[in-house]
């Protein structure tokens, strides 16, 4: 990418990229067939679940403002959007830790305000929202993602691993809360008492790990010695969402003389069920936020579209690295004046935005490209099978 500091340059040069090739992404993914389905349903499952669990988060930390109603409704409209008209489509848009943290610390600043408070959090973090938007406007219009030029690999790397951990945080915290008592619950239900606690937290576990390790081992299913290579090949293309499926099915065994609620499950109400959609009409409370706090929140917005300046580009930035050996040109500016569209549409969905993620954008372009060792291994094949 080259440096371009004019003021709206890179956005026109990142459309006319965008352009050139823009037809042949559909026709190509069209021309793939069924082989499109093996990378698409792993990224998926692999979006989907952070996703869920962010959500999940966000209702114990916003005491059910959000759920994962929200979480993933704007992953889905923000991934759709963008999949039609971005830039950069092996870009992966979700609502990841830095915007769960943001909306966390926005929600314990507004509900101890009289003239705020839960009722009108939803509405303030809307005005947040737009003045994100604004400055994402601005960055990209000013060219300020050719600073991503200046950045190395291992700056770009100690960011992604700074996600991952906040990921590996949240899994941990996740496990270690469902031995504890459940907030909002009534701790006289049998389901809540000490041992059977105790009980949800092992079976916890042993879902957790299963799930973990049964998924590693079969992305590497090509590599095994057993087995025919068309069985190899459909257990490493859909190990993961096989394993989703399995072990949730697993969950679902103890029933004889186990109470319910045991294992808990997430609580996620249709969209259109009465008071689900409360937050698709929060513009209409935005007009009732006092003009101070429609200033004030141009403070908390400052900070969101920083982390989502930093985690968007880099997320596009390892989703391109070279040892992908892409042809197609790169799109920063004009995916950051998309992401500043986005945010808007979500701030007056009362939805939280979504943005450019980590790992899932690099895992994404792994799981569409084909690696040199993969070309090797059937080559391999090939003069086995010959030999014999």
């Amino acid at each position: 990418m080259e440096e371009t500091f004019v003021p709206l340059r890179g956005i026109k040069n990142d459309l006319n990229g965008r352009l050139l090739c823009y037809k042949q992404d559909w026709t190509g993914g069209l021309r793939a067939g069924i082989r499109i389905l093996a990378p698409t349903t792993y990224i998926f499952f692999a979006s989907a679940i952070p996703v869920i669990s962010f959500g999940e988060q966000l209702e114990r930390n916003t005491e059910g403002a959000l759920t994962a109603v929200q979480t993933l409704a704007s992953t889905a409209l923000c991934g759709f959007i963008h999949s039609i008209v971005g830039g950069q489509p092996l870009l992966i848009l979700g609502v990841a830790e830095p915007t769960v943290l943001m909306y966390t610390f926005m929600f314990n600043f507004a509900k101890d305000r009289k003239d705020l408070g839960p009722n009108l959090f939803l509405a303030w973090t809307g005005w947040v929202c737009v003045w994100t938007a604004l400055l994402l406007f601005l960055l990209a219009v000013l060219g300020a993602c050719s600073i991503i030029n200046r950045f190395t690999r291992v700056a770009g790397e100690l960011f992604g691993l700074l996600i991952a951990m906040l990921f590996m945080q949240q899994a941990i915290r996740g496990v270690v809360e469902e031995f504890g008592l459940p907030e909002r619950e009534d701790p006289r239900e049998t389901a809540l008492q000490p041992a059977w606690r105790f009980g949800n937290g092992m079976f916890a576990l042993v879902l957790s790990f299963g799930l973990l390790l049964t998924a590693l081992k079969s992305r590497k299913a090509r590599s095994w010695r057993y087995g025919t290579g068309w069985l190899r090949g459909i257990i490493a293309d859909y190990g993961v969402p096989i394993m989703v499926v399995v072990w949730t099915g697993l969950s679902y065994i103890p029933v004889r003389d186990v109470p319910a609620g045991i294992p808990r499950r997430l609580f996620s109400p249709n969209p259109w069920s009465p008071g689900a959609y409360s937050n698709w009409t929060v513009v209409k409370e935005m007009v009732h936020v006092p003009p101070l706090y429609i200033i004030g929140a141009f403070i908390p917005a400052t900070m969101i579209a920083v982390l989502y300046y930093f985690d968007h580009s880099v997320a596009s930035q390892l989703a391109q690295q070279k040892e992908f050996n892409l042809k197609k040109p790169a799109s920063y500016h004009y995916d950051l004046l998309l992401l500043g569209v986005l945010v808007i549409v979500c701030g007056l969905l009362g939805i939280p935005p979504s943005n450019g993620v980590i790992p899932q954008s690099p895992m994404h372009t792994k799981s569409l490209a084909t690696l040199k060792h993969q070309v090797l291994l059937r080559l391999h094949y090939a003069e086995f099978t010959n030999q014999m």
